[in-house]
């Protein structure tokens, strides 16, 4: 299982790497898309178990309306798109978690499958607004959430004892939540300070609030990021439990679908991209 986990990486890494660093924007565009609507197709596997006949039409749909906003709509428009994404986030799955394995999958399929055709897209326009401000700016906001995953993982490991959500999630802990957090603010910290002014990394998601909001500021993102990150992974755990499996799919072997890998993703993405926009 490692040594296939090892090489799936190597071979997404060695796609994604030269497409980020030397193809133009365009190219990275084609290949988050891709990423969305294989998402869509897992998205709609998730909310329909018995039913993976329509997924391809649903993740054509999806992708199709990702083209649309992007032909079509302004910035204004993006903003809203963004807005609405982080309300679903924000009201709607904390409402569905509370229901933890008792959710009643029948009575949201449909709900979420709608939302479902707006948030994923709503992550591509994060994502390369992010990218087109600066890669240091799109590369922090990545490294944020993988720090918090990271961090929670081996913080969880030495000193994990009470459990964050037993019932969707019984690997992880409270302990593991606070570790993530630290590290992500230590990381917060040095990019605010040390590498603000850097060539290479100046204009970071750290530096960007620090300046804008001050430190306070700064610190309250953090947190609301790591916590959102944390809620985009105990929601995908929560519709995969309901649904039955153990993964999104087996698109990627040993890690499973593209929703594992990005579901800490899904709702810091449309966070941070409409901070930018604010800031900026």
């Amino acid at each position: 299982m490692l040594k296939t986990r090892v090489i799936t990486a190597i071979v997404l890494l060695g796609i994604f790497l030269p497409v980020l660093w030397f193809a133009p924007l365009i190219y990275l565009g084609a290949l988050i898309a891709l990423v969305i609507t294989l998402a869509a197709w897992e998205w709609w596997r998730l909310l329909f178990p018995d039913n993976h006949r329509r997924a391809f039409s649903y993740a054509g749909l999806c992708l199709l309306n990702l083209l649309a906003w992007l032909m079509y709509a302004d910035i204004e428009a993006v903003k809203v798109l963004l807005c609405l994404t982080l309300a679903f986030w924000l009201l709607v799955v904390p409402f569905i978690m509370k229901q933890s394995l008792q959710l009643n999958l029948v009575s949201w399929r449909w709900p979420l499958a709608a939302i479902g055709l707006f948030i994923l897209p709503a992550c591509w326009f994060a994502l390369m607004h992010l990218r087109a401000v600066s890669m240091a700016l799109f590369l922090s906001v990545l490294v944020l959430v993988w720090a918090a995953d990271i961090g929670a993982y081996f913080a969880g490991k030495a000193f994990g004892k009470h459990k964050l959500a037993k019932n969707l999630s019984p690997g992880k802990s409270i302990e593991g939540a606070v570790g993530g957090y630290l590290l992500v603010m230590v990381l917060g910290i040095l990019g605010a300070t040390l590498f603000a002014d850097h060539p290479y990394t100046q204009g970071n998601f750290f530096a960007l609030i620090q300046s804008s909001w001050g430190w306070p500021g700064m610190i309250l993102v953090t947190a609301l990021c790591v916590a959102m990150s944390i809620q985009g992974d105990l929601f995908e755990s929560q519709m995969k439990r309901v649904a039955g499996v153990k993964d999104s799919s087996a698109l990627l072997p040993g890690h499973g679908g593209f929703l594992d890998r990005i579901d800490a993703l899904l709702p810091v993405l449309p966070l941070a991209g409409l901070i930018i926009l604010m800031a900026s």
